[in-house]
């Protein structure tokens, strides 16, 4: 299957409106998404990764400096531990899948033959990079205002219980509290023995809301509850209250 064409200025700025920022130089935004495996099939191109090293400093920057005004009780450790948790790359995966951001994605052939678009590292750095092209072309105010749109839900959450890194534990009270059910988790595994990788789904209510992968089952399953954990924390769960509804349960409120 060829790999479909870059992303037309009308698919851009719907992106742009989804991420919440209108750029004066869209040409930024294209920067972002743009991966370096789209480079070494376009000579002479700049990859998305400068901006995504920019847009890491200014992700960390806007959420620590949140987690220090609005949590005053929290002990640096504690305060470590919530921004860990909102920055990391499965919440930022998951942040940037429901933006639709992998549809914008420029790959090379063999990344968008391999699934790229849907790959939770590049979706994560790309995330970082649109990020940084927000701050570029809007300054610090704009950035600010962007970071705390996508990932206050985030940082809400993350900070009841920040010692706790047991996603699968915090998974189940998040869910519970918004679903009344618990989560159910569907593991397989592939290659020899010696070589395992598994690959876990968290489902509710027969809906998927997040995949992970690790050497171990535990692993998986940890991987794929702090994806799941991300998207309802941040209240990006309409495939949750979509199983809520078809079992006729409402949300727990």
């Amino acid at each position: 299957m060829p790999a479909p064409p870059d992303p037309a200025p009308a698919a851009l700025e719907s992106l742009a409106e989804r991420v919440g920022h209108r750029f004066a130089a869209p040409d930024l935004l294209a920067l972002a998404l743009t991966h370096r495996s789209w480079c070494a099939e376009h000579e002479g191109s700049e990859s998305n990764e400068r901006l995504e090293f920019l847009g890491d400093a200014v992700l960390g920057i806007v959420v620590t400096d949140h987690i220090y005004r609005t949590c005053p009780t929290l002990a640096e450790g504690a305060m470590a531990k919530v921004r860990a948790a909102v920055v990391s790359a499965p919440a930022l995966a998951a942040v940037a899948a429901h933006l639709g951001m992998g549809e914008g994605l420029r790959l090379g052939k063999g990344e968008e033959a391999t699934g790229g678009r849907a790959k939770p590292s590049i979706l994560a750095d790309a995330l970082e990079a649109v990020l940084g092209a927000v701050y570029l072309d809007g300054g610090w105010p704009d950035a600010q205002r962007v970071v705390l749109a996508l990932f206050d839900g985030l940082i809400i959450e993350a900070a009841t219980d920040p010692g706790t890194q047991d996603y699968k534990t915090r998974l189940q009270e998040l869910v519970a509290r918004r679903f009344d059910r618990p989560p159910g988790y569907v593991v397989e595994e592939e290659g020899p023995d010696h070589d395992k990788l598994f690959r876990a789904r968290v489902l509710v209510g027969g809906v998927e809301l997040g995949v992970g992968e690790g050497r171990s089952k535990k692993q998986a399953q940890q991987a794929a509850a702090q994806v799941a954990w991300a998207v309802v924390a941040e209240g990006r769960d309409e495939a949750g209250e979509e199983a809520s509804e078809a079992d006729t349960l409402d949300p727990v409120q």
